[in-house]
């Protein structure tokens, strides 16, 4: 069944989609989030399976309101995978201290009493610790604070070192999609040989692979929100917009045929790349958890795959290996990540 959960560890499975929660970070958009409705569409998910969200220490406000959310559901299963990302201007400072204060201050906001996976991040390779900093993370592990380890926005040579430092590192959260396929060209040979699952961001562009924008208008001015925003630019890389809008027309083609919409298609399409465990998809009401429902019982047949890879043939990707581009703050593509959102923390 497509929908089956899949194990990251003995003993720990995740559904194939995780409810992810940036959108609803302060400054992400406009809107206001709607606790109700949101914790709404979190039980409709959790009743089809999908039971697990994604968040981040950085994610402005995000772990209280799961925590609140955990409260109101007590007795539902609730899965949570939250990061640590400690502010690109203060890596060399980053200590054991420093460490296990974030890790505590997850703990309080989730309401929980050890953390379900966290993802660790290094905004700059040059930059001494990294090893020794993840070392912290797998004692606090070893003490029962933390239940499983994972990376995100990581390369691939990167996370080789990580693992050959003995890190028992279960997953690595990456953006992928039918636009993104850097994670296929290194990434995923090295995690499918080492035993660890692709969470992958990103599967639907923010919203740009879906029906609303086949044969539309190539947009101008500002956008609604940093998701727009961030997958424009990658649009861009891949060919532009006309690429983009041929791209559609094929996802289109293949959704018609299954009854399903674009985003399924294109979520399926990760799903069913090397080493990938979930997509990881934000949602702000049942609705939209309603349609990638469907996903989890969708398969794409090999004529299916055969047409996405024609097409996407025809486009190119980002340059470099995963999150590379990102990571440079002189890349256009730096322009609306956040380095220094743990800044409220003192190192005392």
């Amino acid at each position: 069944m497509n929908g089956a959960r899949r194990e990251l560890a003995e003993g720990y499975t995740v559904p194939a989609v995780i409810a992810g929660a940036w959108q609803l970070s302060e400054g992400h958009s406009a809107r206001s989030v709607d606790r109700e409705a949101q914790f709404a569409t979190w039980d409709l998910l959790a009743d089809h399976g999908c039971d697990t969200l994604d968040c981040a220490d950085i994610y402005t406000g995000v772990e209280a309101l799961i925590g609140d959310y955990r409260v109101a559901r007590a007795g539902r299963r609730v899965q949570v995978h939250t990061k640590f990302v400690p502010d690109r201007d203060t890596l060399a400072q980053v200590d054991r201290a420093y460490v296990a204060s974030i890790v505590e201050r997850s703990l309080t906001r989730l309401r929980a009493d050890a953390l379900d996976l966290v993802q660790f991040h290094w905004w700059r390779y040059d930059v001494p610790g990294m090893v020794d900093v993840a070392g912290v993370l797998h004692d606090l592990q070893r003490e029962g604070k933390i239940r499983h380890l994972a990376l995100t926005n990581t390369n691939t040579a990167v996370t080789r070192t990580l693992l050959d430092a003995g890190l028992p590192l279960v997953a690595t959260q990456v953006q992928y999609s039918v636009l993104d396929r850097r994670p296929a060209e290194q990434l995923a040979p090295l995690a499918a040989l080492r035993g660890m699952k692709l969470l992958c961001y990103g599967s639907v562009a923010g919203g740009f692979l879906g029906e609303t924008w086949r044969g539309a208008a190539e947009p101008r001015g500002e956008l609604e929100n940093r998701s727009l925003i961030k997958y424009r630019l990658v649009i861009d890389d891949c060919g532009g917009w006309s690429a983009f809008q041929r791209l559609l027309e094929v996802l289109n083609d293949i959704a018609l045929r299954h009854g399903v919409g674009i985003a399924n298609v294109a979520q399926r399409w990760v799903l069913d790349q090397e080493a990938v465990g979930a997509v990881i998809v934000g949602f702000r009401n049942p609705a939209s958890a309603m349609r990638t429902v469907q996903t989890l019982d969708l398969s794409l047949s090999p004529e299916d795959h055969a047409q996405l890879a024609a097409v996407l043939s025809e486009m190119p990707m980002p340059a470099g290996d995963v999150y590379d581009a990102e990571r440079d703050p002189q890349s256009v593509h730096a322009g609306i990540i956040r380095y220094y959102l743990n800044k409220g923390y003192s190192h005392g």
